[in-house]
């Protein structure tokens, strides 16, 4: 089937890419229906002491259900009821009937967590994947514990320790604090923002990036017997307004993160280009084109710089400058 939607959205002219085609497949065709989620009247999820995981999985169901969370054991009736979303609890995983635990899975399975099962639901776990670094890191945690993670990224576990901050903890000790939390209560509205937040970050990455790729070049540019290359975005009323932010995403995209210097996009201040390093590589130093007179600002730390220059050959040449 999918062979078979990817040839006639390509005689469409649709999309002139395999990958293009994708996904717009797996966007239209595989997402998973919003139907199993629309007529969700209450979501239920494990009581006693919460994790990132249950907070955050019930946040993203809250962005479109405004519901109320009940942290108790669920029934056989809540199971059975696809009306009730039970999440982190309940020994099924059955996105057919609303059901999102992970406990049952084998110790060996790969992490995955109750969060991850509700991205999947929706369609977008893999852009969460890509997009979401702290995601892996999250299904880490709460599926090997502390420990372990701290072993897979490389550091101690005192360090791992070390990175949590008030929001976590505050948040997550308040939504332990109550057995149900109902729309217009702090806890709730915050969860709502962030899982809100969330959704909207993936899936309208996912359209800019598309955009973006329309409008991107890759220069190829020398100075002396050294070669390197830049990563441009031109003006272009066409584009979303915050084009720029997605520039470094699109490099990784490509595969080019270990090419790729330096990135050249529309001055958000001004009608010129501002420059970056891309991965802060060492390489560019922009305070060495500070004196020029076309460039009204550059980093004293060399990582940035802005520049009233529109030419591309003009810009070519100042990133050739900054290079050493």
């Amino acid at each position: 089937m999918e062979k078979e939607i990817f040839s006639t959205i390509q005689n469409f002219g649709i999309l002139h890419s395999i990958s293009g085609c994708r996904r717009i497949f797996h966007s239209t065709f595989l997402r998973p229906s919003a139907r199993f989620f629309s007529m969700i009247s209450s979501i239920v999820t494990h009581p006693g002491g919460a994790h990132k995981d249950d907070l955050l999985a019930s946040a993203v169901l809250l962005k479109d259900h405004p519901v109320p969370i009940f942290r108790r054991d669920p029934t056989e009736k809540d199971l059975a009821d696809t009306q009730v979303a039970v999440l982190d609890i309940g020994g099924e995983h059955d996105p057919a009937r609303t059901n999102f635990d992970h406990h049952q899975f084998p110790r060996d399975h790969v992490p995955t967590c109750a969060l991850s099962l509700v991205l999947q639901h929706l369609g977008i776990y893999e852009d969460a994947r890509e997009f979401c670094p702290w995601l892996e890191v999250a299904e880490w945690f709460d599926c090997r514990g502390s420990k372990d993670t701290a072993e897979w990224i490389g550091i101690d576990r005192e360090t791992l320790g070390k990175l949590n901050s008030p929001l976590d903890i505050t948040l997550i000790k308040n939504f332990a604090g109550q057995s149900e939390h109902h729309p217009g209560e702090p806890v709730w509205e915050v969860m709502r923002m962030i899982g809100t937040d969330l959704v909207e970050f993936v899936t309208n990455l996912r359209n800019r990036l598309d955009q973006v790729a329309r409008y991107t070049e890759i220069w190829e540019l020398q100075k002396e017997e050294q070669r390197f290359k830049a990563f441009f975005l031109p003006h272009s009323e066409s584009l979303p307004e915050d084009a720029t932010g997605v520039l470094g995403y699109q490099v990784k995209a490509l595969g080019m993160e270990e090419e790729i210097l330096a990135l050249v996009y529309p001055d958000s201040r001004g009608e010129g280009y501002g420059m970056r390093r891309f991965n802060d590589d060492l390489r560019l130093d922009f305070s060495l084109i500070a004196e020029e007179d076309d460039v009204h600002f550059a980093h004293t730390r060399g990582f940035i710089a802005k520049t009233s220059a529109k030419e591309v050959e003009r810009l070519k040449s100042l990133l050739v400058r900054a290079f050493q």
